[in-house]
């Protein structure tokens, strides 16, 4: 089984989402199970509502779970558990203060406390936490905490055997977590070999880099995942690729092992192909229509646009009331008046030969405020690429 442990404390970086991807990714190729673990053990740092958050992230990107549950639900096991190891001498009760643990006096002075001491000091109220022994190399560490609650490493050592995971890909920043989350299996009789992928760090962005701002940006989940799939691939049959699609042929093996400088042109240059990519009724629905001929115009704009927010502000002035007071203003209302009395014409050259003889207007007098007052804009695509798609709402547009 695989799985994705993300904590609930803030924004989902792009990092977490690549380690989810890749995690999902390699369970539908091993016909595996995909469990999402919410790691909220540590109460203090969770935010409420960000679990609800990731969740909703996971289902914009088609990432299915089979098994979700918040670590929190485990909290007595992890305690059983941390008192076993304490019973097989494995562990120790420490109530050392922070000066004292720099000493050799911690071992001298917990090490020998028995189980009938962690009873007393239970009783006692007096502040302790239960350590894992020296071992292998492994200095000794906190696996439950003062206040009862399990430490990072023995949290998810504990749950990763709980739920047989035998494959982890997560960020090479958790590598020096790995020796100590081993011997915590170790320890607790945990014998079944877990083969670990710790990727290459992201460059060029940092830790307020999440997807909620890639999302703000007006970036699409296809073109997210298409971007994250191709990071440092070496192996990919092409350049622009669907979820379903990166199932059928991505080698985790043809990842680069050296750290991957994260492209946001390139990431806009993709946005863009899957833009085009999707159903033009569908498209139309993000500037609040469901009309094919608006995702067409759209389509239209994606020349000099790449993302959902510069496709809405070359979209939105088309629709919105035009300002009749600048320097092309007269010619527009010459305009306006001959099109709200024109009958419906199917082309741009009928549109605009009739408006040639009614007003005498031609050149530059005609179409510069044409322009403007068909788009908002004195550039941008040839009218005559825009008009079939807008003809129909030509009234509104031109008042």
């Amino acid at each position: 089984m695989l799985r994705f442990a993300p904590s609930p404390n803030g924004d989902m970086h792009i990092n977490n989402l690549r380690v989810a991807i890749l995690n999902y990714v390699v369970a539908k190729q091993k016909n595996d199970k995909f469990l999402v673990r919410i790691e909220d053990s540590d109460t203090q740092k969770s935010i409420e509502g960000k679990d609800t958050e990731i969740m909703m992230i996971l289902e914009k990107f088609a990432i299915k779970h089979d098994v979700v549950y918040h670590q929190s639900e485990h909290l007595r096991i992890h305690q059983n558990l941390a008192l076993r190891l304490l019973k097989e001498e494995k562990a120790f009760v420490c109530k050392c203060t922070l000066d004292e643990l720099k000493t050799d006096s911690c071992l001298k002075n917990c090490e020998s406390l028995t189980k009938e001491d962690y009873s007393t000091l239970k009783e006692s109220g007096e502040k302790f936490v239960i350590r894992f022994k020296k071992s292998n190399n492994i200095d000794s560490f906190i696996i439950l905490k003062t206040d009862g609650t399990p430490s990072y490493d023995f949290a998810s050592a504990c749950d990763d055997m709980l739920s047989d995971i035998d494959f982890i890909i997560r960020e090479k920043k958790h590598l020096e977590t790995t020796p100590k989350q081993e011997s915590i299996k170790s320890s607790l009789g945990y014998e079944k070999e877990t083969t670990y992928l710790h990727l290459p760090t992201l460059l060029n962005i940092d830790e307020t880099s999440s997807v909620k701002w890639l999302f703000e940006e007006g970036f699409v989940p296809d073109a997210i995942l298409n971007y994250l799939l191709l990071l440092g691939n070496s192996k990919v049959p092409k350049e622009i690729f669907t979820l379903p699609e990166a199932i059928e042929w991505f080698e985790l093996d043809s990842i680069s092992k050296s750290d991957t400088k994260f492209d946001i042109d390139k990431l806009r240059f993709i946005n863009q192909e899957h833009l085009k990519m999707i159903d033009d009724r569908q498209l139309s629905t993000l500037f609040g229509f469901a009309d094919a001929d608006i995702g067409k115009l759209a389509k239209v704009y994606l020349e000099e646009a790449s993302t959902i927010n510069e496709l809405k502000a070359k979209i939105t002035p088309i629709f919105k009331a035009k300002n009749f007071d600048g320097e092309w203003g007269e010619q527009m209302s010459i305009i306006r008046d001959i099109i709200s009395d024109a009958p419906a014409f199917e082309s741009f050259n009928e549109l605009t030969k009739h408006i040639m003889e009614k007003s005498e207007l031609k050149d530059e007098n005609l179409f510069t405020p044409l322009r403007i007052l068909l788009t908002g804009e004195q550039n941008g695509p040839k009218l005559s690429e825009i008009y079939p798609f807008i003809k129909s709402y030509i009234l509104e547009v031109a008042s």
